[in-house]
């Protein structure tokens, strides 16, 4: 029998584009109620999972990407595309769409 192994896909963010995981909110409020999914709102928070090259400026030097991967940040609450992969969600915005890195 052949065994199968389960290939893992990567994506690489091209120019100033970040890849980011939301991180999980409160499933349920003080008194113990539950949230449906379609109740809660977005999360602005993120964790950055990839990051791109940098911004080509016109000079053609590339700017350095203002994150590094592993950062956790905050992002504005529309920006960005949703992608599915693996069974997991992320989100590729351009880093301009970080509104600020959360340091605890």
């Amino acid at each position: 029998m052949a065994q199968q192994t389960e290939k893992k896909t990567s994506l690489k963010p091209l120019g100033d584009r970040v890849l980011v995981q939301r991180l999980e909110q409160e499933e349920s409020l003080k008194g113990g109620i539950i949230l449906p999914e379609t109740a809660k709102k977005k999360q602005e928070t993120a964790v950055v999972i990839a990051i791109g090259k940098g911004k080509v400026a016109k000079d053609g030097k590339i700017l350095p990407m203002p994150v590094k991967v592993g950062d956790k940040v905050l992002m504005d609450k529309y920006s960005g595309q949703e992608v599915k992969l693996d069974q997991e969600e992320y989100v590729i915005l351009k880093a301009d769409d970080i509104i600020a890195i959360i340091e605890e």
